[in-house]
């Protein structure tokens, strides 16, 4: 990697499927009672589509912070508080357990209440609530969808965008799930959105330079969460300080001398003893993203 840092991180990121999603989606809407929106709880700026808003408009929603389990307890607590002042129902959910799932269904159905209420007063008893689950790629849709249904209602995989076509599930005699691909938007407003969304894999690695966004990664960690990254790869906090302490900025030769030590330390050296960049990125990323790094969340309130 060149030690002369870029300005910006290059990220092409919008497939052209995705505007036919969108406006799929906006059609869909018609059909909908209650929307579930799946945010990763890592990044729950960064992981809600800000076009949102706009397609629906007046429906119900409710925010479901999947992945909980691996993001920080605390900084939990202060978001659920934050949609709680903005009178927005929202669930902390770990897909993979279970955690969150029953909770969700009870504010899906209390979102509905007064919809309900009004279809019986016209003689329509019995209506199942119909509930689109939106999200972008790869925070968890299908897995959510799965585990709240209790069956492999959709497919699932490692990679964002792998649900391709539209479902309705039926979760039990109450409520239909409409799933639907994962859709970004047009433009971020900014690098660390890019970024935010490259270190938990919403953007596909294979169009990444996954030594630059590791280097982000692994910077913005020493920033935030420095004894995590010490206690997973077992680095000499002094000499990590003293390396950090030359400069006001985290400058890119720091940053990269504390890559190569968890490179050394990880066994992650090629011919002639240098340090295989492209082995040491994988593992940072695939570590936080596994949560071996500790529970972290990237972006506070």
């Amino acid at each position: 990697m060149d030690n002369k840092r870029q300005n910006s991180t290059n990220i092409n990121w919008y497939p052209g499927h995705m505007a036919k999603t969108k406006k799929q989606i906006i059609e869909d809407l018609k059909l909908i009672d209650v929307v579930v929106q799946i945010i990763d709880a890592r990044t729950p700026k960064s992981s809600i589509n800000p076009d949102i808003n706009s397609y629906i408009k007046d429906k119900k929603q409710v925010i479901v912070l999947n992945k909980s389990d691996l993001s920080d307890i605390n900084e939990n607590k202060r978001w659920l508080e934050y949609y709680k002042k903005k009178n927005i129902p929202a669930v902390l959910c770990d897909s993979n357990t279970g955690k969150g799932i029953q909770d969700t269904i009870k504010e899906i159905e209390k979102s509905n209440i007064d919809n309900k209420k009004l279809l019986e007063n016209k003689g329509r008893i019995g209506k199942p609530i119909r509930v689109m689950v939106i999200g972008i790629p790869n925070v968890g849709k299908s897995s959510f969808i799965n585990r709240m249904t209790k069956r492999v209602a959709t497919q699932v995989g490692n990679k964002p965008g792998v649900t391709k076509h539209k479902q309705w599930i039926k979760v039990n005699g109450n409520i239909e799930l409409l799933d639907t691909p994962g859709v970004l938007w047009p433009k971020f407003e900014n690098e660390e959105i890019a970024l935010n969304l490259a270190f938990i894999g919403t953007i596909k690695d294979d169009i990444l330079d996954k030594v630059e966004i590791a280097f982000e990664l692994l910077k913005n960690l020493l920033q935030n969460y420095k004894q995590n990254i010490l206690e997973r790869y077992k680095l000499d906090e002094v000499q990590v300080d003293d390396i950090m302490k030359n400069t006001n900025n985290m400058e890119s030769e720091n940053i990269l001398e504390i890559m190569y030590l968890i490179g050394k330390k990880r066994g992650a050296i090629v011919s002639g003893g240098k340090v295989d960049e492209q082995k040491v990125a994988n593992i940072i990323l695939d570590d936080f993203r596994c949560g071996k790094l500790g529970k972290i969340t990237l972006e506070t309130i």
